[in-house]
C-alpha cells in the first residue's frame, strides 16, 4: 500500500480531463446537429416550394392582379374552399360553371383538372377525390350572365370571370 492510502487520503480529484473534453464536444454537435434537423423538418413541412417561376415577370404582371382583384371585390365574388372525404367543396354564387387545378406544391403529383357538381345552391363538390396532402387549388367561376354585381357583366351579357387561388389540406 503506498503510504497515501495508508493515511487515508485516497485518490486526488483529477480535475477536467480528456474525457470531459470529449464528452463536451460530443454534447456541443449532438445538439447543433438536432436543433438542425429539427428547423430542417419544420421548413420542409411548412413552406409548399417557389411562389412564383421568374419574379421579374410576376413583378410586371402585379398592377394587372390588382385590377382583377379590385373587380372581383367590386363585384361582390367570394369563394371558401374546404375538403369533404377527399373532395374538394366550393361554396360562391348559385348557380355559376366552377372549374379547378389542383397542384401539388412541391410537383410531387402532376396538376389535375377537377369539375364541380353543384349540390345545392352555392356549394359546388369536385367529382374527383385528391389523395391526401397538401393541395394548391386555382378555381375560376363563371355566374349566369346578369348576375353581375355593379353592373360589370360584359357588353355580351356574360358575366367577366373571377379567380381564386387557396391552399387545401385534405
Amino acid at each position: 500500500m503506498s503510504k497515501r492510502a495508508m493515511a487515508g487520503g485516497g485518490d486526488a480529484p483529477r480535475g477536467f480531463t480528456g474525457r470531459h473534453m470529449a464528452g463536451a464536444i460530443t454534447g456541443f454537435f449532438a445538439v447543433v446537429i438536432g436543433v438542425n434537423l429539427t428547423m430542417a423538418v419544420l421548413a420542409t413541412m411548412s413552406f409548399g416550394g417557389k411562389v412564383v417561376d421568374n419574379s421579374y415577370v410576376a413583378s410586371q404582371r402585379f398592377n394587372g392582379w390588382l385590377a382583377e382583384a379590385r373587380a372581383q371585390d367590386d363585384a361582390g365574388w367570394q369563394a371558401g374552399f374546404a375538403a369533404d372525404a377527399g373532395h374538394v367543396v366550393i361554396t360562391s354564387r348559385p348557380g355559376s360553371r366552377v372549374e379547378a387545378v389542383a397542384s401539388h406544391p412541391l410537383g410531387r403529383a402532376p396538376e389535375r383538372a377537377l369539375s364541380f357538381v353543384e349540390q345545392s345552391p352555392g356549394r359546388y363538390r369536385a367529382a374527383e377525390r385528391l389523395p391526401a396532402g397538401r393541395w394548391q387549388l386555382r378555381a375560376t367561376i363563371w355566374a349566369k350572365p346578369g348576375r353581375g354585381k355593379a353592373g360589370l357583366d360584359k357588353a355580351d351579357g356574360a358575366a367577366a370571370p373571377a379567380r381564386f387561388a387557396a391552399d387545401v389540406r385534405l
